[in-house]
This record gives C-alpha cells, structure tokens and sequence, in this order.
C-alpha cells in the first residue's frame, strides 16, 4: 500500500471558490497544486489584501481558505519566499517583503566595492539633479508599456559610494502610478527610492531584467562622475516590474568601475 505526500505536486484542478476564480484568471488548466495557491497568493498581493510589511495569515488559516492541504500552502509560500516577495521570519510568521528592509534595499544595485564589503563602505547618498513630468518618446513608452506620448515622470540623479560619485542615473516612470511624485519628495525621503515607490504609491519592484555593456563617458557624464572624458564606464539599462509582470520603470545608469565591480550570483 503506498500513500501520497499531500504537498507533492497533483495535476488536478481547484473546484470552488477562489480557487475556481483562479482558473479562470489565467492559471493553466492542470498545473500542479500548489501553483494554483502561488497564483492565488500573488493575486492577493497583488491587489493589496496584504500590504509590505503585513503578516500574512498562516498555513492553517491559507489551507482552509483554500480548501488544501498545508502542506500544499507552505510550498506555494516556500516558492514566493524563494521570489523574494515573502519573507519568514522564525517565530514570528511570514510577511509581504519590503525594500524598507536593510538586507533588501539594495537587491538591485549589484555594484560591489573591489576592496571590503559594502557594508564596509556605507551607505549609498543620491543628489536628485530633476524630476519632471513629460511625454514618453516612442522607446519609453514600448519599454513601459505606454502609448507614445503618455505622461511619465522623469528622474535623473547621481549616487556616490565611499563618498565619490560613482552613478549617474536617468529614470522614466509611468505618470499615472506616480502621480504626485516631485523633486521635494525625493529630496526629503532618506530611504531607499524603491521603498518610496512602495510605501507613497503602493507600487513594489518585484523584479528586474538588465541589459549591460562599455561605454565611453561623454562630456557631461564625465562632469557628473568627475572623471576624464572618453573614461570607460559600464552601461546598465533596467527594466523593473511590479505584480503580473507590469512593467514600471526602465533605468538607464553609468557606473564608474576604477574602485567597483559588477557582481551577479548563477545558480
């Protein structure tokens, strides 16, 4: 006689319920289980049931929700913790991840000092040189998912590391979202600007894809970063995403690499 973990993937279909909503929301008809529940979750997220920060209710309170297992549950949270969205915290629960946390605020920024650590080095300090609203060109707005000539919110910006500038960024946001967002707010936030976007707009950067080459710093780069002209510098063009894959702001930076690396972990 052979018996089943309950938390093993099932080809089966949630009949009832919001479960039976998420079917027809866009989950695959026999994907396994615990997915379903992923889904569910994220939609949950998504809609801001549970905000960044909240404690999400537990694996006993989800499986009845949901008419599972918890076993089942605790996969579907295990995978949105192995996405970052989550985070558990022993004894406590588990709770909607946020870029206020210091071992998230820089999840993004993969620029590492070539000697010591960046805890070592301290904080990043930002000067926002402008914030303005104007029209998406025709490459913003493919990037953001905007028809061309939408509003957007453009930021540009220098960060310095170890006291030396060593980014130079320009930022487009949709304008809808951030709505309200200006030059006074970002200069008087002292954290992190994705926890701005998170707590003043509920909009949370849930990924990122990056594209990365050399480039030879033109003059006014070069005045900003304070180093020769023609000085190779690496070009990072971002594109980050909220909930659904809904695309919310395309980055483009220039990083000094004379003292810093750009380190990515594979696996």
């Amino acid at each position: 006689m052979t018996t089943s973990d309950p938390a093993a993937p099932r080809r089966t279909l949630l009949l009832s319920g919001e479960a039976s909503a998420a079917a027809g929301a866009g989950t695959p008809a026999f994907s396994p289980l615990y997915q379903q529940i992923k889904s569910l979750l994220l939609q949950s997220l998504q809609r801001g049931e549970w905000k960044p920060g909240d404690a999400i209710p537990s694996e006993q309170e989800l499986a009845a929700r949901f008419k599972v297992s918890q076993g089942t549950v605790r996969k579907a949270i295990d995978e949105l913790a192995a996405d970052n969205l989550l985070v558990r915290r022993q004894g406590k629960g588990t709770f909607v991840a946020t870029h206020a946390e210091r071992h998230v605020q820089y999840r993004f920024l993969r620029l590492h000092p070539d000697h010591g650590d960046r805890q070592a080095e301290g904080p990043a300090t930002r000067t926002v040189l402008a914030c303005r609203r104007s029209r998406a060109s025709a490459e913003v707005a493919a990037a953001l998912q905007l028809r061309a000539g939408d509003a957007v919110v453009q930021i540009s910006r220098v960060l310095s590391l170890g006291g030396a500038p060593t980014i130079l960024e320009d930022l487009w946001l949709p304008g809808t979202p951030f709505k309200g967002l200006t030059l006074e707010t970002l200069t008087a936030w002292a954290g992190p600007m994705y926890a701005l976007f998170e707590s003043q707009f509920g909009v949370r950067m849930v990924r990122a894809e990056e594209r990365i080459k050399a480039v030879a710093a033109s003059d006014i780069a070069a005045q900003r970063l304070q180093v020769p002209p023609g000085t190779p510098l690496l070009s990072v063009e971002r594109l980050a995403f909220t909930y659904n894959d809904a695309p919310m702001e395309l980055r483009r930076g220039l990083y000094r690499t004379d003292r810093h690396h750009y380190r990515n972990e594979l696996g």
